[in-house]
Order: C-alpha cells, then structure tokens, then sequence
C-alpha cells in the first residue's frame, strides 16, 4: 500500500503542474492547509501533504510556533456550530442529528493530522510534530488544548493491537542497536561492548515494541537481567568481569532498565504493558523463572531527604534503607498519588515495592538523585490485576512486610 501511494502521488505530481508538483511551494502555510482540507482526491491530498509536511521540517522554532498557533486558533471548534448540533441532537436522536453533532464536536485539526498521515512515512513525522508542539506549548493554554488533539489520535493509532514485540539481540540491524545505545535513559551504554554485554549473554535479555508504521523506530525497550536471587546492585549487574549465567540456572528476571524512545508520544502508555508482555512470554519461554522484579532508580529521594531535613549518609546504609521506605510509601503529592515518579508508574502497573538497598548505584547520577539508593518492584503476575485495582481505586500501596517496618522504623527514628 506504501508503494502505490507512492507512485500515485508521483504520476500526479508529473501530470499536474498545481503549485505544490515539482517545484517548492512558497504560498502561505494556511493556504496549503485550506487546499488540503478542501482535496476531494487521495492523490491529490497525499501531494499537498507532502508539501505541507516538507514545509514543516524546515521551519525554524517561530515558524512551528506559528504554525500550531494556526491550528490551535483557525481550525477549533466552533462552539456556536457545537451549541446547534446539540440542541437538534437533544430535539430529536436521530443517526443524522448524532452525524451532525459528532462532526461539529470534532476540531477540523483532527482530520487536518489524518490527511497529513495519508503520505507514505508521516506517522513518525507527526511524532515529531507532536514533540515540537509539547516542547514550544509548555506556558500556553492553547497549544496545549492542540496537544490533546494529537494525543487523542496518537491513542487509538497506538493502541497495543497495533503493537509488535520484537527481541532486540546483537544480531538486530546495526541502525536499530545505534537507536537503543541513543535512546537508553537509565543507565548509559557507553559503548559497542557495553552494548554487547547487555544484549549477547545467555542470562540477557532486550525487547521493544514497535509500529507497522515505524518499523526502525523503537517505541520503548526494556533490558532483562536473568540472575540466581534478587539483584540489588546496578555495578554489579552491569559489571564487565561478572559470570555469566547459564539461562536454565536463573530463576529470577530483573528489568533493570526501561526506555521510553519517542518524545512525541509523551503520555501514550507503554510501559505496563511492555513489563506484563515480556515476563508473561518469560514464563512460558523459561518456567524456571519464579520471579520478576525491577532494579529501579528513586529520582525524587535526594530532593525528598533535602526539604525535609534529613540526613542520607550513604555509608550509613540501615539509615538510608529506612529513609527510602518511609519516602516510598509516604512521599505524597497534593493529589495523595506517591511523589515519586516511578513509584507511580510501577505501583500503577500492579506491581509491589518488594527490597530497598542502599549503595546500589555508586554513579554520579545514582548518588545525586538517591544517594546511591534503588528499589525493587515486584510483578507478581497473580496478584498484579488486584494490586492495580487497589492502587486505581483508593490509592493503596502494595509493599512488602520487610518495606513497612523498615518505614516504620524510620519514622520512628528520624520524626
């Protein structure tokens, strides 16, 4: 289907001469835009999107900012159109007053973003677009009000039917290894080898999800440690000199990184069902695997430790494991949701804050946001659907006895 329309919007371009065919188009972004709204033809539509697209990605920052400004302002809603389309709606329910209303209730941008993805490769374009507008709509109401329009239609053309799990091993192409050892964002791969030694051993494991779409373009990837026990060290995990374990003889799955690749696709969940997917296919691939945790950073510990007053001496590690329990499950935000980050995205997926070790990541950046702390999740694959449900509904914290006594010492020691 690519390749038609490939072709179709050649043979146009060739047979045609319009503004947009062959030369570049030099008319007003909102001109190109109303030619492409008002395309009754696909090839004629997928030759201007092209065009409006090119365009696109040789603006500089003001020109972007402009252009969503165009989008964000010309092609709303009408609410007069919404307030008629509603009370003939309410008048009489009809299949015709529900068409009427559905279509004034949807901002002419949405079906603007659909025939931009009418062109052979747009959709990673638009994630890209989408990146530009998050990043330049920060501090502006309107912007981001557009910003809902993309991550409206992102959804549903990133749902999980349309996602693939593919393993990523040290025979993948070359391009899809460059883009994981550039999008890691846990834990740095500093090299080819360092690269090598989280893909080629028999006790290492990589997956990512991608689209049909975006087939060179990781959407998220998480790396897989199979171990004896639960790891509790980064240094070690990732070590050069470590044995290697036989994959028959490890009898636990340690996700000790997990990446998010796309800014453009920001809040478009990906990652509980990744760790689901993978431990599930784990199970079933190795049933000699009885557990499935995470080795997790904590970002928002240090600053925690900081405007409360307390004291994180990392060679004090009884100390430091009581101040990141207590930080885990009592760290709140105004909306009673825990403070920290991943503890968020983790106890959302259903999972259960299991261990805390302390001297765990001896980075700069371990040391910085932690003092040298992580923490392992727990994915009990029985009780995550419960656990999750706990968390949606009441906000309760799954955690471990050993997780609640050692909070409850340290706020019993440190009040």
């Amino acid at each position: 289907m690519t390749v038609f329309a490939d072709l179709l919007s050649t043979l146009f371009e060739r047979r045609y001469r319009t503004p947009w065919a062959g030369k570049p188009d030099d008319r007003p972004i909102a001109d190109m835009i109303a030619d492409l709204m008002g395309a009754a033809g696909e090839v004629s539509g997928i030759a201007v999107a092209k065009q409006i697209l090119d365009r696109y990605a040789a603006m500089d920052e003001d020109e972007k900012r402009a252009f969503f400004r165009h989008l964000a302002e010309e092609m709303n809603v009408s609410a007069a159109a919404v307030r008629d389309a509603l009370d003939a709606y309410e008048q009489g329910q009809t299949k015709a007053s529900y068409r009427a209303f559905i279509a004034a209730a949807e901002p002419p941008r949405q079906e603007l973003i659909r025939r931009l993805n009418q062109v052979p490769g747009a959709t990673h374009s638009l994630v890209q677009m989408r990146a530009d507008l998050l990043r330049l709509g920060r501090e502006d109401d309107a912007l981001q009000a557009l910003d809902l329009d993309f991550r409206h239609l992102f959804a549903s053309w990133f749902n999980r039917g349309f996602l693939v799990l593919r393993p990523i091993n040290w025979e993948s192409p070359a391009h899809i290894l460059e883009k994981i050892i550039a999008y890691e964002a846990v834990h740095a791969i500093d090299s080819w080898d360092d690269l090598r030694r989280r893909l080629q051993p028999a006790d290492r494991r990589c997956f990512a999800f991608f689209h049909p779409a975006m087939p060179d373009e990781p959407l998220i990837f998480v790396e897989v440690a199979l171990t004896r026990g639960v790891a509790g060290s980064i240094q070690k995990l990732l070590a050069e000199d470590r044995e290697v374990l036989d994959g028959a003889a490890a009898n636990t799955a340690v996700f000790y990184s997990i990446s998010n690749c796309q800014a453009g696709l920001a809040g478009i969940s990906f990652g509980n069902l990744l760790i689901k997917q993978v431990a599930a296919d784990l199970a079933v691939e190795m049933p000699n695997l009885a557990t499935f945790v995470t080795l997790s950073p904590i970002p928002g510990l240090a600053r925690w430790l900081e405007e409360e007053g307390l004291a994180a001496d990392p060679s004090a590690p009884d100390t430091l494991r009581q101040l990141t329990a207590r930080y885990l499950l009592k760290a709140k935000r105004s909306d009673g949701m825990p403070r920290d980050p991943v503890a968020r995205f983790h106890l959302g997926n259903g999972a259960t804050i299991h261990q805390v070790h302390a001297g765990a990541d001896t980075s700069a950046k371990g040391r910085a946001q932690s003092a040298g702390a992580m923490v392992n999740y727990l994915y009990d694959l029985a009780k995550v659907p419960q656990n999750h449900e706990r968390f949606a509904t009441t906000g309760e914290i799954a955690a471990s006895g050993e997780i609640r006594q050692l909070a409850a010492a340290g706020e019993k020691t440190h009040a």
